[in-house]
């Protein structure tokens, strides 16, 4: 499927190192400034000067009120120590420059941590943005220091760091996502990810978003991330840009919080009548299946199958999470029609497929959907 096979590869080939663009991390946290006022941020898989989370908040530290802002990134990111040369004095305390007293860092990897308290145009320039960090980091109220670990976000040091946190926000690991939220929910954070809408299906996720424990936040899609320069290319949704920067679109990105947004209590507008005919019964569950969101009818009140997609328009406010997937049976929802029955589009060519070789067998046909959300009007 195109835009899901860099994500496959990368479950597969553990290929976690995507960088998410500015601009994407703009369009999705402009919704939540009145959270962060007075609170301490956390982005915990990110080189802080390569991180554009940790650039956003940087940047935006005044104009949005915040207490502190702490980054700390992973050992063995491709980037890590490559991109400044760092002096450490006695206290462990990192700069740029040598100062007196101040000694190399080796040219190992080394993950470090950087807690900012206090932005100011410290260059004179009259504004402050990124040229200042060398700069900020010279305050006595911020600091650069060495991680002692590999800066796993499940290591203890970092741990530690997350309990002083308010709020949680990073592009996490997509091959160690359930591990990700399941440490963020255990010590009770807020928190805004990205990741892939399929974590939805995960048997890990799913109960806390039908317990509105979390859900999904504004912006879904297909979107490019850049990758690092050891990562092979690919003939669909890759590139190379004019620096030579390499560039993976990936497929059905989305953001996950729980953080109250008004998204989330915007009620659909429905607009289709229900019909026998168009909403096909399943065999091994009392619910009409409902082949697209925006066809979710009006006037019908049973249980409803619809796609994940759904999610990204929930409100819980309008609709009841019933169950996942599965029917009375414990087996995968299924449905069945005539030939006659052309309303019905069935979503993979596969299962039309499928359904061909069965034409042949019988006069009616049954449909596996893919994964369904069973859900009732409220």
């Amino acid at each position: 499927m195109a835009g899901n096979s860099n994500l496959h590869d990368s479950a597969r080939n553990k290929q976690d190192e995507f960088y998410t663009q500015l601009s994407l991390i703009e369009s999705e946290l402009k919704h939540y400034k009145v959270h962060f006022k007075g609170k301490t941020i956390l982005c915990n898989c990110d080189d802080p000067f390569e991180s554009n989370f940790f650039k956003y908040f940087a940047m935006n530290f005044n104009s949005l009120g915040l207490k502190k802002l702490i980054a700390t990134c992973y050992a063995t990111s491709p980037i890590t120590g490559k991109e400044l040369d760092f002096f450490q004095d006695a206290k462990g305390q990192l700069s740029f420059l040598p100062l007196p007293n101040a000694l190399p860092v080796d040219e190992k990897r080394r993950p470090y941590r950087v807690e900012i308290t206090e932005v100011s145009d410290e260059n004179g320039d009259g504004r402050v943005d990124l040229a200042d960090v060398e700069y900020l980091l010279r305050n006595k109220k911020n600091a650069l220091t060495l991680l002692d670990g590999d800066g796993d976000f499940r290591s203890a040091e970092c741990i530690e760091l997350l309990k002083q946190a308010d709020i949680v926000v990073t592009n996490p690991p997509f091959s160690l996502f359930r591990e990700y939220i399941a440490q963020l929910i255990e010590y009770n954070k807020a928190f805004i990810v990205i990741g892939n809408m399929n974590a939805v299906t995960y048997k890990e996720i799913f109960p806390l978003i039908a317990q509105n424990v979390l859900w999904l936040g504004y912006n879904c899609g297909h979107f490019w991330f850049k990758v690092p320069e050891t990562y092979e290319e690919k003939k669909t949704d890759f590139k190379i840009d004019e620096s030579g920067q390499k560039w993976r679109r990936m497929g059905n990105i989305c953001w996950f919080t729980n953080l109250d947004i008004e998204k989330r209590h915007e009620n659909m507008v429905l607009f289709r009548l229900y019909s026998p005919e168009e909403y096909p019964t399943y065999d091994n569950y009392d619910a009409i299946n409902v082949n697209r969101t925006v066809d979710i009818p009006c006037d019908y009140y049973g249980v409803m199958g619809v796609p994940i997609t759904f999610l990204s328009q929930y409100n819980p406010d309008q609709f009841e999470i019933v169950a996942f997937r599965k029917g009375n049976d414990g087996k995968d929802l299924v449905y069945s029609f005539s030939d006659s029955s052309h309303f019905v589009n069935v979503e993979r060519e596969r299962e039309r497929e499928r359904e061909r070789e069965r034409e042949r067998e019988s006069k009616r046909r049954t449909v596996q959907p893919y994964f369904r959300i069973l859900i009732r009007r409220k």
